[in-house]
């Protein structure tokens, strides 16, 4: 049996197109929630479009929190993408003070001192050197965003230097083993990160052209879900 890509099915929105974009990228996906097929999959993708609160009451309701920590504790591969992202961190401010799965390090939080939210278009991204989420990526290239919340860079912190990754220091307690892509709005955020088997982009890969197809065939083929002669 081919390997597969286990997208979470929790009710969000935006799995068709993302679906759809990850098959176009050479990898075999299944929609789900069932434990036994998700504990099959080669990699998880945790999608999400719209509030972190009720996503996450969701999460925890079906018991799909406690899946993915048990999962991803055994190495399994997983993508969160946008909300997803957020998710995959230590938590959320919006509408209240929210928990997260905390795989990644720092807090969304709303933007501020910006023209307008959502941020909603495209933008440029600079990934750090070395990430395999990332591999064939040009710095500068552009990936399409829609979120009103973003994770600051250093984590949880509004300020710091311009939107160079290489210059970034690593988010207090986070170690050297995380590394970013950033982009900019009223200051620097994390555009996409990666920490062991952890990866999450806050644009929407299925959105963003040729770079958003490679970064999802360079997942497939961290999960060996991939067809690498696609």
């Amino acid at each position: 049996m081919r390997a597969y890509l286990a997208m979470i099915d929790y009710g969000t929105g935006n799995v068709h197109s993302l679906g759809k974009a990850l098959e176009r990228a050479g990898c075999a996906v299944r929609l789900t929630r069932d434990p036994r097929q998700l504990a099959a999959a080669a990699g998880l993708v945790l999608p999400g479009v719209g509030a972190f609160g009720p996503a996450w009451r969701r999460l925890e309701e079906t018991g799909l929190a406690d899946s993915i920590r048990a999962l991803v504790a055994e190495g399994r591969p997983i993508l969160g993408v946008c909300l997803g992202m957020q998710l995959l961190a230590e938590g959320s401010e919006e509408d209240g003070d929210w928990p997260g799965l905390g795989f990644l390090p720092g807090r969304a939080s709303r933007f501020t001192g910006v023209p307008k939210v959502p941020h909603m278009g495209w933008n440029r991204i600079r990934p750090q050197p070395g990430m395999r989420l990332l591999a064939g990526v040009e710095a500068g290239s552009f990936a399409y965003f829609v979120h009103s919340y973003r994770i600051p860079w250093p984590a949880g912190d509004g300020r710091g230097p311009a939107a160079d990754p290489a210059a970034a220091p690593p988010a207090p307690g986070s170690g050297d083993d995380v590394k970013v892509a950033l982009a900019d709005y009223g200051g620097p955020f994390v555009a996409a990160v990666e920490r062991g088997n952890v990866f999450g982009t806050q644009f929407h890969p299925e959105k963003s052209g040729a770079a958003g197809l490679r970064i999802l065939r360079n997942f497939g083929a961290i999960c060996g879900a991939c067809d690498p002669g696609h």
